[in-house]
């Protein structure tokens, strides 16, 4: 495989709150093509998990596949908040309710790196305690909280319910520890 690609030209075709759409020129090979792709700050999801070792999940209707998912807690990086483990602190009160006193970077993951650079960072937070929910806008308004343990995580990954990749990522690494942050 040859490394010689370069972007030589970018164009912004749309602006919304929360992602921009660029037409970026690629030259390679003595070519040059375009690639429209979604430019997106940034989010992340936690594994949250309480003294019962049961993980917290959330149960959301999501406008964009139209049904309701399952979910680990997450959120999109704000212009004004750009630091990963701070976005993740909020989006975690906001979502689940709960503050998290022991916080351990998982993963970083690109989204779908064929039309976005958009990059999920996975955390894990345990230490937690309760404290008023304060979710943003409808869906959020509207989800259910829910705390599994892990034979019941067994049994949601197991029944075809998850087709959310960053909430399998989060399970399996829930599955996989050994209960220690």
């Amino acid at each position: 495989m040859s490394d010689d690609f370069e972007i030589v030209a970018r164009e912004n075709l749309l602006t919304s709150y929360v992602f921009r759409v660029e037409r970026r020129t690629v030259a390679h090979g003595g070519e040059r093509y375009t690639r429209d792709i979604a430019v997106h700050g940034g989010a992340v999801a936690m594994v949250c998990v309480n003294e019962r070792d049961e993980v917290g999940l959330i149960r959301q209707y999501r406008a964009t596949v139209d049904q309701v998912l399952w979910e680990i807690p997450a959120g999109t990086i704000d212009a004004h908040d750009a630091d990963p483990l701070a976005t993740a602190q909020r989006e975690l009160l906001e979502e689940m309710g709960v503050r998290a006193a022991q916080w351990r970077p998982i993963a970083q993951v690109y989204v779908s790196p064929g039309w976005t650079d958009q990059v999920m960072h996975i955390f894990e937070a345990r230490g937690l305690e309760v404290e008023e929910r304060s979710p943003e806008g409808p869906e959020e308004s509207a989800a259910e909280v829910v705390w599994l343990g892990r034979e019941q995580v067994r049994d949601l990954l197991d029944g075809g319910d998850v087709n959310d990749a960053t909430l399998t990522i989060g399970l399996r690494h829930y599955l996989e520890g050994d209960g220690q942050p």
